[in-house]
């Protein structure tokens, strides 16, 4: 490789760490006490120099990356990408979550071809077109259907969608971001928020699904639409007119909450799934809201999911990588994205 491409390389590595630390120039420059200007940053990331040793050492601390980030071909870059948005990102979080997001898969893919073990996913209802609720219904229905899930509530949604070869991880964010979906080197993936709850996580999880899986009409709100679909899946329609029966005037609390906490689906997703299956109108439904805003219901539930929601699969194959000597545990390590002592100490066990 040429010096002109090796600095590109780096140069967009450098300015990726900045973008996954949130960070711009002036503010790179303030946490380094300004030992190196803010003009000098600029210049390294056009390609146009390369920092000494000790400066390159410097900056890779203030990024809280490791130095041999800087030296990975860039690999990967997102296509289709769909976000499910609770409130607008800012640019600059943007750019943190698709570069941190990057940086995990990047090591994700190459873990997996270290161990043999690249998973390619398979989407068993293609060319499903959605056009209606009922679209929806019976797409979800068909799913589950081939993926022999039955109509209880799936333990683990996220360990489902590994095993079907869905690269799924997660990110620390704050609150604004919940998840996205996208496809990265021909391979479909799905980022979430792990500092969301175990309902959440589910339900985020299945709606980028169904950005996935579904074709949807181009009249139809996608946002919306994917929604449903994560409801429809997550309580299959049998299960749910088993549970409240097929028309109801008025439904407690108490079962809805009671529901939440076997099926791990929101008490709010949970309303919305009667609405859409019509056990309730819309007058019960927005009434019930109202009552639940009152309460504060709205933005903190009660009730709780007890089955556990969390990408392993990844760390899996990189403790496998290790232990079967595949790499060496400073590699490992890197994958891992731990400092070697950390990394020895979660293998072990010795904390």
């Amino acid at each position: 490789m040429s010096a002109i491409n090796q600095n590109l390389d780096f140069a967009e590595r450098l300015a990726s760490a900045r973008r996954m630390a949130g960070l711009s120039l002036q503010q790179l420059a303030d946490n380094m006490d300004n030992s190196i200007s803010k003009q000098a940053l600029h210049q390294f990331e056009q390609g146009k120099s390369r920092p000494e040793a000790g400066t390159l050492q410097n900056i890779a601390n203030a990024l809280k990356v490791s130095l041999d980030y800087f030296f990975r071909p860039k690999t990967l870059t997102f296509e289709k990408l769909a976000y499910r948005k609770k409130v607008k990102l800012t640019k600059t979080e943007e750019a943190a979550i698709q570069e941190t997001a990057k940086d995990k898969l990047e090591r994700y893919f190459e873990v997996e071809s270290l161990t043999d073990t690249v998973l390619r996913f398979q989407n068993p209802i293609a060319g499903t077109y959605i056009t209606n609720q009922e679209d929806i219904e019976k797409a979800a229905e068909s799913l589950r259907h081939n993926w022999e899930l039955g109509v209880k509530p799936i333990p683990s949604v996220i360990e489902m969608l590994e095993e079907k070869g869905l690269k799924v991880i997660e990110i620390d964010a704050s609150d604004a971001f919940q998840g996205f979906s996208a496809e990265a080197n021909e391979e479909l993936v799905i980022v979430l928020n792990k500092n969301d709850d175990a309902c959440r996580k589910r339900f985020t999880a299945v709606h980028e699904l169904a950005h996935i899986v579904l074709q949807i009409d181009e009249n139809l709100d996608e946002e919306k639409t994917c929604h449903s679909f994560a409801g429809a899946f997550l309580f299959p329609r049998q299960s749910v007119i088993e549970v409240f029966s097929e028309k109801r005037k008025k439904v407690a609390f108490a079962e809805l909450k009671q529901q939440k906490e076997y099926y791990g689906l929101s008490i709010q997703a949970i309303l919305m799934r009667l609405r859409n299956l019509e056990i309730i109108n819309d007058a019960t439904y927005k009434g019930f809201m109202i009552w639940m805003t009152k309460m504060g219901y709205r933005t903190k539930e009660p009730g709780q999911y007890a089955g556990v929601e969390k990408a392993i699969r990844f760390s899996g194959l990189v403790y496998r990588a290790a232990i079967e000597e595949v790499v060496s545990l400073s590699k490992a390590a890197s994958l891992a994205g731990q400092s070697l002592g950390d990394f020895r100490r979660t293998l072990t066990g010795n904390h």
